[in-house]
Formats: C-alpha cells, sequence, structure tokens
C-alpha cells in the first residue's frame, strides 16, 4: 500500500526515508513536467489535472507564491484525507515541498480540520521531524468544520479573513489568494500521489489502473459492506472490486451512493461491472468526487436517506445567496415532509422544478451539488418518491439513516 499504513500510528521520518528515500531533486519545470505526463487528476472532488494546475501556480508567482495543502474534508461520509495524514503525514509533506518548489512558494499552510484531531497530531509531530528551514516556512491552520470551508476560495478567505465561506468575484486563488499572491491549493491526497510520481517517474504512476483509466486512488467505502473504512485501489476498479475491498457486500443492496454528497446516487445493478474513474463516470453522468462509495440497503428507504443528506447541505449553506438560503431550504422541507409521508400537494412536482431553478445560479457551487444530488434521488427512487406523495413508503423494514456529521 503506497498511501495508507498497515502498522498502526503515523510513519516516522526514518521509516518515511527508508520505504521511499530522499527527496529527489528534480527542478520545477521537471516536476510539473512528470505531473503534467502522469495525467494525475486533483482528489478534492472537481478532478483538475494536477500539473496544469501547477504551472499556472507557477507562472505567476515570480518567486511569491503560496501552497495550502487543503485536509479540511468536510464531507461527511469521507475518511480519506485524515486517515492519509494520519497514516503518512511525512508523503504529504513531502507532497507540499515539491508544490513549493514547482511554483515558486516560500509559504506553505496545512489546513486541516478542526476534527480531525489524530491527522492534525500527526502532522505536528511529523514536521517537528523536519529541518529548521522547513517548519519556519510551514505552519498548521485548523478549519473550521462545516461543508463549505475545505472550498479553495472558502480555505483562502478563511486564512485571510477567519471567514470561511467561498467569494464569488475572480481573481482565483491562483491568481491572487493568501496575502494577495498566487496560491496553490492542493488536496492532500493529490499531494501525496505528486510525491510519490515525483521519485518514480510518470512511468510508475500510468502503469498502474484498470482498462483505460491510470493510477491510484482511495476510496471510502460504507454502508453494506462488512468492512467501512478506507481502501486503496487501482483506478478503473470496477464498483464491485470496490466492494470487495471492504470485504463484501453485508446484505441486499439496491443503489449506491458514489462522489458523496455532492455526487450522486446510482442504481447499483446497473453499475456493479463499471469502472470507478472520473473520466469513465462522467461521460454516465455521475461523478467520483471525493472518492465516497457508500452502498444503501434494500432495507433503506431512498427517500429518507435523501431527505437526512438534504437537510444537512441545506444547514451548511454560506447564506450569500437566495438559491443557497431560500432554494436549498425549500427543497430540503419538501423532502422532509415527503419521507415522513405528509406531503403538501404537489410536493413532488415542486421538487423537480426547484431542483432545476437553483442550478447555476447561486453565488458558489454549493446549490449546483446539492441539486444534482437531488436530480439523481428523483431519477434513481423514482418509484419511492411517488409512493411517498401519496403517503405511502414502499420500504418495508424499518428505515435505517445516512450518516451525516
Amino acid at each position: 500500500m503506497e498511501l495508507i499504513a498497515r502498522a498502526a500510528g503515523a510513519e516516522r521520518l526514518s521509516a518515511h526515508l527508508q520505504r521511499l528515500g530522499p527527496m529527489p531533486t528534480l527542478s520545477s519545470s521537471a516536476l510539473i513536467a512528470e505531473l503534467e505526463a502522469s495525467g494525475l487528476l486533483g482528489r478534492g472532488g472537481a478532478g483538475f489535472p494536477v500539473g496544469r494546475k501547477w504551472r499556472a501556480v507557477a507562472e505567476r508567482a515570480g518567486g511569491g507564491a503560496v501552497v495550502l495543502a487543503n485536509g479540511a474534508e468536510g464531507e461527511p461520509l469521507s475518511l480519506k484525507d485524515r486517515s492519509l495524514m494520519a497514516a503518512r503525514p511525512h508523503l504529504v509533506i513531502d507532497g507540499a515541498l515539491l508544490a513549493a518548489r514547482a511554483v515558486g512558494a516560500n509559504d506553505i499552510i496545512f489546513y486541516v480540520g478542526s476534527e480531525h484531531r489524530t491527522a492534525e497530531a500527526a502532522l505536528r509531530r511529523a514536521l517537528a521531524e523536519r529541518p529548521g528551514d522547513v517548519r519556519g516556512r510551514a505552519r498548521i491552520v485548523a478549519a473550521p468544520a462545516g461543508y463549505v470551508a475545505g472550498e479553495e476560495s472558502a480555505a483562502v478567505h478563511y486564512v485571510n479573513a477567519g471567514d470561511a465561506r467561498p467569494t464569488t468575484t475572480p481573481p482565483r486563488p491562483f491568481e491572487r489568494g493568501v496575502g494577495g499572491r498566487p496560491t496553490l491549493v492542493q488536496n492532500v491526497e493529490s499531494l501525496a500521489l505528486a510525491a510519490l510520481i515525483a521519485r518514480r517517474g510518470h512511468a510508475w504512476y500510468q502503469g498502474l489502473g484498470h482498462g483505460r483509466a491510470r493510477g491510484i486512488g482511495l476510496l471510502t467505502v460504507s454502508g453494506a459492506v462488512n468492512h467501512a473504512g478506507v481502501h486503496e485501489v487501482e483506478l478503473g476498479s470496477t464498483l464491485s472490486d470496490a466492494a470487495a475491498a471492504a470485504g463484501g457486500l453485508n446484505g441486499d443492496v439496491g443503489a449506491v451512493l458514489l462522489g458523496g454528497y455532492f455526487g450522486g446516487w446510482a442504481d447499483l445493478h446497473e453499475q456493479w461491472g463499471l469502472p470507478l474513474d472520473a473520466p469513465s463516470m462522467r461521460a454516465r453522468g455521475l461523478a467520483l468526487g471525493c472518492g465516497v462509495v457508500h452502498f444503501l440497503p434494500s432495507d433503506t428507504c431512498g427517500v429518507e436517506a435523501t431527505s437526512r443528506v438534504m437537510t444537512y447541505l441545506a444547514s451548511q449553506s454560506a447564506r450569500q445567496c437566495g438559491p443557497c438560503v431560500f432554494g436549498l431550504s425549500a427543497i430540503a422541507g419538501a423532502t422532509q415532509r415527503l419521507a415522513a409521508q405528509s406531503p403538501q400537494p404537489g410536493d413532488l412536482d415542486r421538487l423537480v422544478r426547484w431542483s432545476g431553478q437553483v442550478t447555476g445560479r447561486g453565488a458558489c457551487h454549493h446549490p449546483d451539488g446539492a441539486a444534482a444530488l437531488m436530480n439523481s434521488a428523483l431519477q434513481v427512487f423514482a418509484d419511492d418518491f411517488a409512493g411517498h406523495q401519496h403517503r405511502r413508503c414502499l420500504t418495508i423494514a424499518e428505515p435505517a439513516r445516512v450518516a451525516v456529521a
């Protein structure tokens, strides 16, 4: 395993160096070229090419950039980033140092979710093992709890002004971010993979994967499986492979949530043998997002599960625009009434209409992600929603619940 340690506890610097050797001495241009050739995509959710992102900052930096290693991980069903930081903190630090070299950054910020105490402690201990010049240019900032706090402009806004809400107007962080300087905001898993590629070369990364997908990645697998948790897989692995990595399914499953709360519901049987990689899933109208795979038991009501997700997302509004404040609140209210089998006349029709109306109209992308989740639920659980509109649940057993923070 490259990203997840088999032994308990954080890997110390001596073990890290014994396993991987010293950091490579590639130049800035060579580092970026290796990442571009590898095809590494970001693992924070958007899937943007990492090499292209580094190049965009390097071209603007002039030696004064900032690297912000994003480990906020506010997605309730994701555990991968905190697990990585807790197990392989030096790999994350290496990635941040290499990124700083590549883009011309003097300062490095590790932006770690305030609730991820084990991960933060591991990073602090790991930084204490590093030379004084590294410690002097790196600091840890505790990201506030909240779904939107990990969005890249929200992270920069918090470091600058103590306000973890996304900003709506250009320039973007890569143009002017922390302290007004070009800032590379990169997910910690992306940085860890960049550190491996820098050591082993793009051909190593390209040699991993299944089908047309290249590389490795982390999935958080939960729900109706025998061993829920974080699992390292080769990209292009199928949904059935993800279930097998988690010890197999535990009971009957009808639907699966892919990509987390900003992903979408999908029919298990339709997706079972298909690959889990961003380009392939995008072509199927799905998203790998932050690598969440949640198997919903067949005896769990999809309307109830969706209601809890939408209620959570409405509660996480940055409260900067009408579609988020009023639109998501209205959608959550309708799903709650439907889940309780006490809908108002026309609630289901309104859900369909409102989900289309909020898309693309928010001050940030929070309403878009919530609407995408809602639209997927209306498709996958169409019969269930129709039944609830008529005050009848098609799920026989007592509904279980999707875990939220």
